[in-house]
């Protein structure tokens, strides 16, 4: 081998090396169910009401130096909606709200992430609820970064808070539905996840 022949494998090699490396840069994370909440409330008369989401996989893929290489996933089982209240639970899974049985998952997948500050990120992505899916942003805070001390691996904490309408996805067919609940549901999501 000659010495140029030499100096381009070198280079080469280490160039492969460079992309292969920062092509793995990026962490997979499993939601850990048991740390995680989704939680809501909504108008109801004169006041509030709360719920939450019990049941709730995803995945994470962070790049904490290239975040526009992250992406992120999320399911949630619609039947696991939980107020406190198991007749009016029964009534939200019903074709009156979430048609449970025809559209038994609420779903999220990330299209677009980039970084809004040290600890942000603008997550874009398509949340798919009650056969329809729109388009949302969410500003998502990471939390902290870290070795969970029990498995020895990495893992990572976010909260997201954001809005959508019923009416944006026809989770509104009950009839009195506009005398009793507001349009807006604020919806609270903290997660913690480890790496696989």
């Amino acid at each position: 081998m000659t010495r140029s022949n030499a100096l381009r494998f070198v280079w080469v090699a280490a160039l492969t090396f460079a992309l292969t490396a920062e092509a793995t840069l990026a962490e997979t994370y499993v939601v850990d169910a048991s740390h995680s909440s989704v939680d809501f409330s909504i108008r109801h008369l004169v006041g509030r009401t709360k719920g939450r989401f019990g049941d709730l996989s995803g995945t994470i893929s962070y790049d904490a130096a290239k975040p526009a290489a992250s992406s992120f996933s999320g399911t949630i089982q619609a039947k696991s909606i939980d107020t406190g209240n198991a007749p009016r639970d029964g009534h939200l899974q019903s074709d009156d709200f979430f048609g449970a049985e025809e559209y038994p998952t609420i779903t999220f997948e990330s299209t677009e992430v980039t970084s809004a500050d040290e600890n942000t990120l603008s997550v874009k992505g398509k949340l798919t609820m009650h056969g329809t899916t729109k388009e949302v942003t969410l500003s998502v805070e990471i939390l902290g970064t870290g070795t969970n001390p029990r498995s020895g691996k990495a893992q990572i904490g976010l909260e997201t808070n954001f809005s959508i309408l019923c009416s944006d996805y026809g989770v509104n067919s009950w009839e009195r539905f506009s005398a009793v609940l507001g349009d807006e549901v604020r919806i609270q999501v903290l997660i913690e996840a480890n790496a696989e």
